[in-house]
């Protein structure tokens, strides 16, 4: 598996699931990734910071040119805590002292650190959709209700992909309308 590989797999899938996900300008998209998992190692055992650098490049312009936020999850040294861009929190949003490492952190997330005009640290975030890149459990960091979104793509390099995007709660029980359009609206449940 060569970089451009990953570059071209990363770019495919963020793009399938952003098709379904419907997310907005100033929307937060969460990636966690295993460098190790791409490369066919067991994750946390052989991070790669060029695999890393090759999701990154394929995720971020696509990303970029729709105005939404990449937030990368960190690894559980650094309690699955996640990088992001300041101007992607609210007002009043603690962040955390912390600056990711190929051992604490991970690739990924230190390949976005580097690479963020005013990347900040925070213990937890409100995703709207994700990624999952070699079983590092994002859902942590995704709003309710997450849906799992079955895209093609099924792995990036040797790491399996898993993705979800989110919707508001139903409340109300059986009495209330709900908003199509906020539901998913045209997504097969």
């Amino acid at each position: 598996m060569t970089y451009e590989e990953i570059r071209e797999q990363a770019a495919h899938a963020v793009t399938e699931l952003l098709a379904v996900a419907k997310l907005n300008k100033g929307d937060i998209f969460v990636i966690g990734c295993s460098s190790s998992e791409i490369k066919g190692a067991h994750i946390g055992k052989g991070s790669d910071i060029d695999a890393a650098k090759a999701v990154y490049e394929g995720v971020m312009p696509i990303l970029r040119e729709k105005g939404i936020f990449l937030a990368a999850q960190c690894c559980e040294h650094l309690n699955r805590a996640v990088i992001v861009e300041k101007a992607a929190l609210l007002p009043g949003t603690e962040i955390a002292n912390v600056v990711p490492q190929l051992h604490a952190g991970g690739s990924f997330a230190m390949t976005v650190y580097q690479n963020a005009e005013h990347p900040v640290a925070v213990e937890e975030i409100k995703a709207d959709a994700g990624m999952d890149i070699g079983d590092t459990l994002i859902g942590m960091q995704l709003k309710r209700v997450a849906v799992p979104v079955r895209i093609s793509v099924k792995k990036i390099g040797e790491a399996n992909v898993v993705c979800a995007r989110t919707r508001p709660k139903f409340i109300g029980g059986s009495r209330a309308v709900y908003d199509d359009v906020l539901s998913g609206g045209d997504i097969k449940r």
